[in-house]
């Protein structure tokens, strides 16, 4: 996958992540297909699990978007998660096989947050849905504050927070492919990197080390994806509660 296969996922999920009125599974299915005719492989599954809802709690534009995301997350039911689990089986993530309960290849019997809540120790992403995006909005959200106060280099904020994420607690994505060592080892690595970006006075400067870590990851196949889909997360929830703000101030 490359760069441009991110950036056409992004437009092709955008119209159905934000269509007026839809339900959250409809619009995480809906922008699962559109991604799939647009480059035809797994790129945004996760990215649409996190940013289907937080548009759903937008679309009121209440002055709380995380108080509004609670209601729309407990208001999930069968109809969601049945959508939800034919748009993981369509986007056929890496590492997904049978679960004795819940299982994405059956039609679904509860609730889509009680569904992710029988995930939520495994699945980082998962967790959010029960713990009202603690993670968006108690990890990333400050950090990524914090570095936009103090810089304009929007670059270093987003790389700030999808280290914060890397950090705290073993990527899931790896966890599932690699297993809990490799998954320990890449955390570890990222707090070294963390430390090291955070005293960089230019971005350029912390580069080279982040990007000769990215080659060896790549090499060995090892993906961070759900520190990464919780940082686009992180970023949506940050330009949504802006843009609510400033509804709020006209």
């Amino acid at each position: 996958m490359s760069a441009a296969d991110f950036e056409r996922s992004a437009e092709a999920a955008a119209g159905p992540l934000s269509a007026a009125g839809a339900r959250v599974g409809q619009r995480i299915l809906d922008a699962v297909e559109a991604t799939a005719a647009a480059v035809g492989s797994n790129t945004n599954l996760g990215i649409i699990l996190l940013c289907a809802p937080l548009a759903a709690a937008a679309e009121s534009r209440p002055p709380d978007l995380r108080a509004a995301l609670s209601g729309v997350l407990q208001a999930l039911d069968v109809a969601d998660a049945d959508c939800a689990f034919r748009a993981i089986v369509r986007a056929s993530p890496a590492g997904l096989g049978r679960a004795e309960r819940h299982d994405v290849f059956a039609p679904a019997t509860v609730s889509l947050r009680a569904a992710m809540a029988d995930a939520a120790d495994r699945d980082r992403i998962a967790h959010q849905y029960v713990t009202d995006f603690a993670d968006v909005f108690a990890v990333g959200a400050p950090v990524l504050t914090q570095v936009l106060d103090a810089s304009a280099d929007r670059r270093l904020a987003t790389l700030s927070v999808f280290l914060t994420f890397l950090a705290a607690f073993p990527d899931s994505h790896i966890l599932r492919k690699h297993g809990a060592d490799t998954a320990e080892r890449v955390r570890r690595s990222a707090v070294m990197l963390q430390t090291r970006t955070q005293a960089a006075h230019r971005l350029d400067d912390a580069l080279p080390a982040l990007l000769a870590w990215d080659a060896e990851l790549k090499a060995a196949a090892i993906n961070p994806g759900t520190s990464a889909d919780l940082t686009v997360a992180t970023v949506f929830a940050h330009r949504l509660r802006n843009h609510l703000a400033a509804d709020i101030q006209q």
